[in-house]
């Protein structure tokens, strides 16, 4: 019976955490792409996982009503967060002109890319911690509806929210290879590259057009 009475908030956490953090965003975009190609893929479903898994546990333990009662906080975030998708969303707007094809097979690249995990890590930490918005859904948001369960209870609903995010990103990430055939096209990557710019604008976009209204 006691299973069962921690069994409600946890699905309520895994759904409200599933439909947060499944949408056409920075992160996500980024997180595809390098699955794709087949890129640190573990590596940066771990970053993501790991940055959601904090935020949300941050909000749980009720930093989220703090969060929202600081508005210069939100905007510098929104700001700095605008300015990093916006420069994303241009170099992959280049990206898109000068568009390659994947060759699955070749595994003589392997050595080169292994140089630029670091580099994978540095873009995936910024695209999962300067956007706003990743704050307002984990910290603020899942925090808020967290502060609804009390001791143990709002403890399962965390941990069915972090479910929910590994279940998504490790997806995303290794199901992306899936897609590999048809992204041997360099047509597919043009069509990828500039979804994805106009992606990154239109988030930075949002971010920044409420301080003019």
């Amino acid at each position: 019976m006691g299973e069962l009475q921690f069994l409600g908030p946890a699905l309520k956490g895994f759904g409200l955490g599933a439909g947060l953090i499944i949408a056409i965003g920075a992160q996500n975009a980024y997180v595809l792409r390098q699955g794709i190609r087949r890129e640190h893929v573990l590596l940066i479903a771990t970053i993501c996982f790991l940055c959601d898994a904090t935020l949300i546990s941050i909000g749980a333990a009720g930093f989220g009503y703090l969060v929202s009662g600081v508005p210069s906080l939100e905007r510098i975030a929104a700001w700095g967060g605008a300015a990093f998708l916006a420069a994303y969303g241009l170099r992959a707007f280049y990206a898109a002109f000068k568009p390659g094809s994947l060759d699955a097979g070749n595994d003589s690249g392997e050595a080169q890319r292994a140089g630029s995990a670091w580099a994978a890590a540095g873009v995936t930490l910024a695209l999962s911690l300067l956007n706003p918005h990743v704050y307002l859904n984990t910290v603020v948001l899942l925090g808020s509806i967290a502060g609804q369960f009390q001791g143990i209870e709002r403890v399962w609903f965390a941990i069915g929210a972090v479910i929910a995010s590994a279940v998504w990103f490790y997806g995303l990430g290794l199901g992306a290879r899936w897609l590999a055939p048809l992204f041997r096209k360099p047509m597919a990557w043009r069509v990828l590259d500039l979804l994805i710019g106009c992606v990154m604008w239109a988030i930075a976009a949002s971010l920044v057009l409420p301080e003019f209204t």
